[in-house]
């Protein structure tokens, strides 16, 4: 795939890209213009929300009006803050789009602060009075799961006055994640890499992988070297950067009455403790099948050791495919063809549908990511490449814009949203469905063998990685609230001696990787990245079922991803036969991927 960066070996600027190939932002709101003067109904609204405080006890009616406004409250902030992100995104060295998004932020806050005594109001209302609002009120019946999920958390909410000097706190507390945010993206610079032509290429968040799945050695080594390289200079900052997110983590957890951050973040979604514990337990049963997969690794590239930076490189010479991403989306529709045709509708819909934001451009936000606002269609933001990997990153990322799409179809703004715990479920599927289609149509046994490395690789990465991820926020969440700091030796010393147990003893645990609990961004939304490790054992369990033919399983999939949060994420998985608080689906998962494992070793 030839595009104007590889030609140039330059980022092009925001303004260079082809709208064709751009999201449609007008969708949310016709122009700035329209956005402010959104923000500026949004501050009046705020005001007059204020209204309602001591009205709720009253009766069913008052209670009812109560909550629509602030369904009505929520939904505008949604729009607001959804707009002025993925316009800060697009550019996150544009000035204009890095003030909206502090304005929205600031918004967003006061809007907290407006509306913190609804649920100490709301609490204080007597069980039986309640009943007799519900009976008065039909309509309140909407609400009654909420109002449940959130007397289940009763011990948890505070009074009046201290909820509202929390949300005064929420926007101070959301600065040590801007703070990285902005020098992740917007400051901190990697320099270049010369390619095999010896051509100066820019070393940026989006081609590093990239960098890492070459051939030559040279150029793995000096990406890896060069990108930590990067972060070892500000390492002492990014310690103090990220211990203050874990206080603050701490702080509000125990504001709240929890035992740790851990037990805050979970009861969110009323996830079990064990869930977490268990799937540490699990993968670490499975190591061994890590190290000979890393010893493959090793003969596969005739090397007489294996260093962290060759953990990228695909053990099987690439067939040479690239794809454009037309064909990228041909493809993505073939893999996910099993899923019934009115789903492959609403994916043509999203693909012509401006939802998706294709490539890279300087300064805009790293990874890929589906975000949105009820009321209008969802958006992903890509930094496409024309790599098998990107091909895999699209059908993930319209995972959840389907996800989404299914949820805001069928459920009221309030259960619409769906929790963290299934968001990686729908998006992982995918990513099943489409490996399993590929392999069908692998074309001899060379790319067959490239296809088994790509999918040990999402186990590698999904599976183990962000399971080790997991037991490193355990670890240094604990250490935090034992009182011990979290210095930049410290947090390197942990993080080194867990790449050394997950990768083996047998591997080169370059120094260099001691600093990479630096470059993860999700580390700043603690206990959030074993949901990749849960979510892609349940996908598997799912898919499995799926090309199984299993009779009636699209349909109670779906009836899945139309449940948003109007059911326990728990229970919402039992509807595909699927049982997380078991160890039987990271179990299954780890089987697939010994398995997949065995197979290639005797290619």
């Amino acid at each position: 795939m030839e595009t104007q960066e590889t030609k140039t070996g330059r980022n092009p600027k925001r303004e260079e890209q082809d709208p064709k190939d751009c999201w449609r932002m007008e969708d949310l709101y016709p122009s700035d213009q329209a956005w402010e003067q959104g923000a500026e109904e949004f501050r009046l609204q705020i005001q007059e929300f204020t209204k309602y405080q001591g009205t709720m006890a009253e009766s069913g009616d008052d209670l009812l009006a109560v909550l629509k406004a602030q369904d009505e409250l929520m939904m505008r902030e949604e729009r607001l803050y959804v707009y002025a992100g993925q316009k800060w995104h697009q550019d996150m060295g544009n000035p204009l789009y890095q003030s909206m998004s502090d304005r929205a932020q600031a918004l967003a806050v006061q809007a907290d602060e407006c509306q913190s005594y609804v649920e100490p109001e709301m609490l204080e209302i007597p069980e039986e009075k309640l009943e007799r609002f519900l009976e008065e009120t039909p309509e309140l019946g909407l609400y009654q799961r909420y109002m449940e999920e959130k007397r289940r958390k009763k011990e948890h909410i505070l009074t009046k006055e201290l909820e509202e000097v929390l949300a005064k706190a929420g926007e101070m507390g959301q600065s040590p994640q801007n703070i990285f945010s902005m020098f992740n993206n917007a400051d901190l610079k990697f320099g270049a890499i010369e390619d095999e032509d010896g051509i100066p290429q820019e070393l940026t968040h989006g081609r590093y992988v990239q960098f890492l799945e070459k051939r030559d050695r040279r150029i793995r080594r000096e990406a890896f070297q060069k990108l930590y390289g990067a972060y070892d200079t500000f390492r002492n900052t990014l310690a103090a950067t990220f211990s203050a997110n874990v206080k603050k983590e701490l702080f509000f957890a125990q504001m709240r009455n929890y035992r740790s951050a851990r037990e805050a973040a979970l009861d969110e979604a009323k996830i079990p403790l064990a869930v977490y514990d268990r799937l540490i337990e699990t993968v670490h049963s499975h190591l061994p099948a890590m190290y000979r997969y890393v010893e493959l690794r090793r003969k596969a590239l005739e090397v007489e050791q294996l260093h962290m930076y060759d953990l990228y490189v695909p053990l099987v010479e690439n067939p040479g495919h690239t794809y454009t991403f037309q064909q990228a989306k041909e493809l993505v529709k073939k893999g996910l063809a099993p899923l019934g045709e009115d789903y492959i509708g609403l994916l043509e819909k999203g693909f012509s549908g401006g939802w998706i934001d294709v490539y890279e451009n300087q300064g805009k936000r790293s990874g890929a990511y589906s975000w949105g606002a009820y009321g209008t269609h969802p958006y992903v933001l890509m930094n496409y490449n024309g790599t098998l990997n990107h091909v895999f990153t699209l059908a993930h990322e319209m995972g959840h814009a389907l996800h989404s799409y299914y949820s805001d179809g069928k459920q009221p703004y309030r259960y619409a949203g769906y929790r963290i715990f299934v968001a990686e479920v729908a998006s992982t599927c995918n990513e099943a469905l489409l490996i399993h289609y590929l392999l069908e149509h692998a074309y001899n046994k060379e790319e067959k063998a490239y296809l088994i490395n790509y999918f040990l690789d999402q186990f590698k990465g999904t599976l183990f990685r962000q399971t080790m991820f997991a037991e490193f926020e355990k670890i240094v969440h604990q250490m935090a609230q034992g009182g011990e700091g979290l210095t930049a030796e410290k947090l390197c010393e942990i993080y080194y001696g867990l790449n050394v147990e997950y990768y083996g003893r047998e591997m080169e645990i370059d120094r260099e990787i001691e600093m990479e609990w630096a470059r993860i961004p999700h580390f700043y939304t603690p206990f959030y990245v074993y949901q990749y490790a849960t979510g892609f054992s349940a996908a598997i369990a799912i898919s499995s079922k799926i090309l199984a033919g299993e009779p009636g399983i699209v349909e109670r999939y779906k009836k899945f991803l139309s449940g948003g949060s109007s059911m326990d994420c728990i229970d919402l998985l039992k509807i595909c036969g699927v049982d997380m608080t078991s160890r039987e689906p990271v179990e299954n998962a780890l089987k697939v991927f010994e398995e997949y494992l065995g197979e290639l070793e005797q290619m």
